[in-house]
């Protein structure tokens, strides 16, 4: 698992001697494991980083139970951030009701940069896997219209903050069996929606066409490098552009 972490980390170039890394820890089992193993990292490895946990409660109608994701930060010697929000209420509005899910992400993301910017925290650590992104990449195509995933690691501009996802080489089960190893039972998922969302959608697809073709996930795996474009067209011209290639094609002298 660490050399697996370590590949990312250093291909992608996620880490440098006196970071301070927050990591966004729903509750949920991938976010409980990226946090064991960064620990992990941070006491054996050779490189000096501080590390935090930050949870945020959405403010859906079920309650989260924070006390577990407190305690077990407190186990891992691990400074612990907490922010009580109304996301969910915004994300699930009736003009969101067909996308709330994008919505209530970008949301989070925000109220996680700010909380690491006030804090000191230069980088947040996302527990999103290998198989978020070529989900992310399906569903993108299918429901934008655009070829794109996101980044193991990207900086933004407007936050100052960092973002790395050291877990984009591990594959979701792996993760799941893996936690044994944390030692955390993952609390209930108090969103509304998560059952019945896009993603679901997009994991079922996956895992028909899988049943037909047992190499069509490493096909769309290898589909998110920037080196499998190979030919697409043009960009859709503008009326205007239209126009002109109109009268140079027909009004020639």
């Amino acid at each position: 698992y660490i050399r697996r972490l370590w590949r990312a980390m250093v291909e992608f170039e996620m880490i440098a001697p006196g970071d301070r890394i927050l990591v966004g820890f729903s509750g949920g089992k991938d976010s409980a494991f990226l946090l064991y193993a960064l620990n992990v990292i941070r006491q054996h490895g050779p490189i000096p980083f501080d590390l935090g946990a930050v949870t945020i409660d959405l403010g859906f109608e079920m309650p989260l139970d924070v006390g577990p994701i407190e305690a077990y930060c407190r186990r891992l010697s691990v400074p612990f951030l907490f922010d009580a929000t109304r996301i969910g209420e915004a994300a699930l509005s009736n003009e969101n009701k067909e996308n709330p899910c994008a919505l209530c992400s970008h949301l989070r993301r925000g109220a996680i940069n700010n909380l690491a910017r006030a804090h000191g925290y230069n980088k947040v650590a996302l527990a999103h896997h290998h198989d978020d992104a070529v989900e992310t990449f399906l569903m993108s195509i299918f429901y934008s219209g655009q070829i794109q995933t996101f980044m193991p690691k990207i900086y933004l501009t407007r936050s100052g903050i960092t973002t790395i996802r050291p877990l984009v080489y591990f594959r979701e089960y792996e993760i799941k069996k893996a936690a044994g190893l944390t030692g955390f039972d993952p609390i209930p998922n108090p969103c509304p929606v998560s059952e019945r969302n896009k993603r679901k959608e997009i994991k079922a697809l996956i895992r028909e066409m899988a049943r037909q073709d047992r190499t069509i996930y490493r096909k769309l795996a290898a589909a998110i490098r920037r080196d499998a474009v190979k030919e697409l067209w043009p960009p859709l011209p503008t009326r205007s552009e239209l126009a002109e290639k109109h009268r140079m094609i027909f009004h020639r002298k």
